[in-house]
């Protein structure tokens, strides 16, 4: 790893959350022999999840088994992961950072990543990899089993639940697509249309029995389970519709209230409405030196998806860096001429 500033204890870049996007950028920026630290508060979104699908190589491994292998790979290049949370995220002062080979020096932005444990990071770069936080609806007993057979992506979950009654909770008018997407996993597909603001449309109405999906009007009030497994979703009439696995619309939030102070840009996503924060196709944001990845900036992404993110952001980053050191040696050999 190389030291790239003339300050003691200056980092290039702190990545905050240690999920798949983070670990992934932190490995690839370890590996481009920079000092990087990952500071993660230990609550990924996975964490309820039976497994993790779709990742090549890795289907079905255990969430916290993910994370513990990837912390081991980050460390190995030098890397540091810190279990902690970042309380705030806010601009230094410029520094002299020196110049590799040369030993010029030039004055660099910074930024300061305050810990909850009052412990302050310096580092020339910020990579925001902090993920989502999934809000549930208000319907008893789903959170409970949320992750086992109350889950949300057929591509991350539906495998499992294949060939089983499914009913879709319907919250959002995203359950319409849903339930289509369900479908294709299991022939016994219900939409409950739980907010009368989901209701389908004619034309959706006319799809959904073109697929065979039942719906059922009516606000669910909670989940049924039996020996430690859904048997279906009780609606406030008391009509008992059967299921063995659940399907939700949860609403997501980015966590990425640390970043609004520096007038980072926040919109909602084009597909799912959630907040997150905008980012160039490689993870630049509107303020130089932070950048994102993961489902910070895209909650469509899936695990195996964020982590490419990770790479591909922390590959850019490594290059800024190059460009800024690039510059300051040009300008040190023109002092020097």
């Amino acid at each position: 790893m190389t030291e790239n500033s003339a300050q003691p204890g200056l980092l290039d870049v702190v990545v905050i959350g240690g999920g798949a996007a983070g670990l992934s950028a932190a490995l690839t920026l370890a590996r481009a022999r920079r000092s990087v630290v990952v500071v993660d508060d230990g609550t990924p979104r996975n964490a309820r999840a039976s497994g993790v699908h779709g990742f090549l190589s890795r289907d079905g491994i255990d969430p916290r088994e993910l994370l513990d292998l990837g912390r081991d790979e980050v460390r190995r290049y030098g890397g540091v992961v810190l279990d902690g949370r970042v309380d705030d995220v806010r601009r230094g002062g410029p520094v002299r950072a020196a110049i590799p080979e040369s030993g010029a020096a030039t004055p660099a932005p910074t930024f300061e990543v305050v810990l909850g444990d009052t412990r302050i990071l310096q580092c020339r770069r910020v990579l925001v990899a902090s993920g989502l936080a999934d809000e549930l609806p208000d319907v008893e007993g789903l959170a409970e089993r949320f992750g086992r057979d109350v889950v949300h992506c057929p591509y991350c979950h539906g495998w499992e639940v294949r060939e089983r009654p499914i009913a879709v909770l319907g919250t959002t008018p995203f359950a319409v697509h849903q339930a289509l997407l369900f479908s294709q996993w299991s022939d016994e597909v219900a939409l409950v249309v739980s907010d009368p603001a989901a209701a389908p449309s004619p034309a959706e109405l006319t799809r959904l029995q073109a697929r065979r999906i039942r719906v059922v009007a009516g606000r669910a009030r909670r989940v049924v389970v039996a020996v430690d497994a859904v048997t279906g979703v009780e609606l406030d009439s008391g009509e008992v519709v059967p299921a063995a696995a659940i399907a939700v619309t949860t609403s997501t939030r980015a966590r990425s209230s640390l970043v609004d102070a520096l007038g980072v840009e926040v919109a909602a996503h084009p597909v799912s409405g959630a907040p997150r924060i905008i980012a160039d196709p490689m993870g630049r944001t509107s303020v130089p030196g932070v950048w994102a990845a993961g489902n910070v900036v895209d909650p469509m992404l899936q695990v195996v998806a964020a982590a490419a993110a990770g790479v591909g952001a922390a590959a850019m980053l490594n290059m800024d860096l190059i460009e800024e050191e690039t510059d300051a040696a040009v300008a040190a050999l023109a002092a020097r001429a």
